[in-house]
């Protein structure tokens, strides 16, 4: 299973649950072009700043 396909099970499970996918997802980005309506993403390698600040923007956009 990939992370998509888990996320999707999750989210069936749970549906206010919120993922970050990191660079694995970059395939399917690849083939598309664009990531999906409230798809979040980081590409690795990162640092602690950038997804501290990738997790706060997140969070910020589902409190406005």
């Amino acid at each position: 299973m990939n992370g998509h396909d888990l996320a999707q099970q999750l989210q069936s499970k749970f549906p206010e649950l919120k993922c970050l996918f990191m660079s694995s997802y970059a395939n399917v980005i690849a083939h598309h072009g664009v990531l999906d309506d409230g798809v979040h993403f980081i590409q690795k390698p990162f640092t602690l700043s950038a997804i501290t600040a990738k997790v706060r923007g997140v969070l910020d956009k589902l409190a406005s």
